[in-house]
């Protein structure tokens, strides 16, 4: 749709949320409520955005500047409705098809934006109005028809018996055309029960003005859902949950727990892979083809090449080739990058390295800021000691090295080609290639000492 210009309310204060954070921050899945309907507004075309905020104003500022781009705010002091919340954006809705959204209603999708922009210009409308049939209405304006038109809404505590019996209700969402929206705003009055200026009663001016106002009946009501409390973020979260690991299943992936499973919008994942129950898969994360995935593994922002294997292990930010296996109980910590047929055992930890083709870390090591080079093998307990207690240094291990178990290599310290470290040793000085390095005490065994510490 061209022209479009999407104003988002997220001024609200949420006091059903019992939270210090504001409604519209709070996260479903791995993104805020608000992202997701920033997202789907730019999906569907948006040229521009407007966040209206007013409760901590300054957080959700800071937060969504953090995340998005070419983003502006108004502000809203004072909480005097959907309609006073609206005017704050004076000068962004002067021209274009202006849409209104709620920023917590994150189920809302870029189709159904595409849609109702469709439906609002090919049937020449000053203004459309999105509705859906409630089963049980309570706490919706109700949408009043007359000949099947558009009459007015009606809040919830304005309704007479009969309009509170009416089942179609309003869903928040509009789109007006800039000029009749202006114009309305400008009559618009808080003459009602709340003292508030409400949006809806644009609609009724804007049909009094000899304006043309349009329904778009929504298919799926649930996209409309708005949450106002921590049960229903639990209901997003699960109808968001759905979605995602249903469009995932049609695309070839194996959820084998699919209410037990939580995958962020984000995410990317070839066919073939398993994803096992317990997983936690956020960001930007990308997997590849014919992965086993679980179970109750985390992985954030990462990307898994075809074949990998990751067992009940946590990854951030960093990077797994093909054929490679990882955990149990293994941490990638960020800017980390693994090779292909490598092996990151049992309570094994990585950060900020790089582990090249072939290399086992089987088991009970630390290796951070380190560059380890083709079939290295790390005997159980190694430590690369990488921080003085001022600054980061880094180890660098050649190909086909042997690291013996127990052993402490002291950053900087380069253990070059085919060297070994002998068990139990720490490291201080460079190994040469193909060389064996021992720094322990040799043994020494004092005979009868029990008896005599014992007298």
């Amino acid at each position: 749709m061209k022209n479009l210009k999407v104003v988002i309310l997220a001024a609200g204060q949420g006091t059903r949320m019992k939270s210090e954070v504001p409604k519209v921050l709070h996260k479903v899945l791995d993104k805020t409520m608000v992202g997701y309907v920033i997202e789907a507004s730019e999906e569907a075309g948006a040229e521009e955005i407007c966040l209206v905020v007013g409760h901590q104003s300054a957080m959700v500022k800071n937060t969504i500047k953090d995340m998005y781009d070419n983003i502006s705010f108004a502000v809203q002091k004072e909480q005097l409705g959907t309609g006073h919340a609206v005017m704050q954006a004076g000068d962004f809705i002067k021209e274009g098809n202006i849409l209104i959204l709620c920023g917590d209603t994150p189920l809302i999708t870029a189709d159904t934006i595409g849609r109702l922009g469709d439906i609002h210009e090919s049937s020449g409308n000053s203004v459309t109005v999105v509705s859906m049939i409630a089963d049980d209405p309570t706490g919706y304006g109700r949408i009043i028809r007359e000949n099947d038109a558009f009459c007015k809404i009606v809040e919830q505590k304005d309704a007479n018996a009969e309009e509170q019996a009416v089942k179609e209700v309003n869903t928040g969402v509009y789109i007006f055309k800039a000029e009749a929206l202006n114009a309305a705003l400008k009559k618009l009055s808080n003459n009602n029960s709340q003292g508030e200026y409400y949006l809806t009663d644009t609609l009724e001016i804007i049909k009094q003005d000899g304006g043309k106002v349009g329904i778009m009946i929504a298919d799926d009501e649930k996209e409309f859902m708005g949450v106002n409390s921590k049960l229903h973020l639990s209901q997003a979260i699960a109808a968001m949950r759905d979605r995602i690991n249903t469009q995932l299943m049609t695309e070839g992936v194996t959820i084998t727990d699919p209410a037990n499973t939580y995958i962020g919008k984000d995410v990317k994942i070839g066919s073939d892979t398993i994803i096992y129950p317990g997983c936690m898969l956020e960001g930007k994360t990308e997997i590849g083809k014919s992965c086993i995935i679980g179970p109750n593994s985390r992985i954030s922002s990462s990307h898994i090449d075809d074949c990998v294997t990751i067992q009940m292990s946590v990854l951030t930010d960093s990077k797994v080739k093909s054929f490679t296996t990882v955990g149990p109980f293994a941490y990638l910590r960020p800017n980390s990058s693994i090779g292909e047929h490598v092996r990151i055992g049992d309570f094994v930890e990585i950060k900020n390295s790089n582990i090249d083709d072939g290399t086992k870390v089987s088991h009970l090591t630390y290796v951070g800021d380190s560059d380890v080079g083709k079939c290295v093998n790390f005997g159980c307990g190694t430590v690369t000691v990488n921080y003085d207690g001022k600054t980061k240094n880094r180890c660098k291990i050649g190909d086909g090295a042997f690291i013996g178990c127990n052993s402490n290599l002291i950053a900087p310290v380069e253990i070059k080609e085919r060297a070994y470290t002998a068990a139990g040793s720490t490291i201080t000085k460079n190994v040469p290639e193909d060389s064996l390095a021992i720094a322990r005490s040799r043994q020494e065994n004092k005979e009868g000492w029990r008896k005599k510490v014992n007298k």
